[in-house]
């Protein structure tokens, strides 16, 4: 799932060296932080939070075989 995550917000910024992708396991969920640059963060939340919603559809799609919940948490 990390690499899902980096890619898809590698893509979307002018800045893909600033991209950092942790991903926590913990016993019932697997947290995914994204930290950008501060000149970028619009662009991965895109209007009304568009784009980080289907960023997060993407990931519980593919996340769906897992018996864990995915969160997916953009960061500054």
């Amino acid at each position: 799932m990390k690499d899902l995550v980096e890619v898809i917000a590698k893509s979307l910024v002018e800045n893909p060296d600033e991209v950092v992708v942790t991903e926590t396991e913990k016993e019932d969920a697997i947290v995914i932080e994204l930290k950008v640059g501060a000149s970028d963060m619009g662009k991965v939340i895109g209007r009304q939070g568009r784009i980080a919603k289907a960023i997060r559809t993407v990931v519980k799609a593919a996340s769906s075989k897992s018996s864990k919940k995915v969160v997916v948490d953009i960061l500054q």
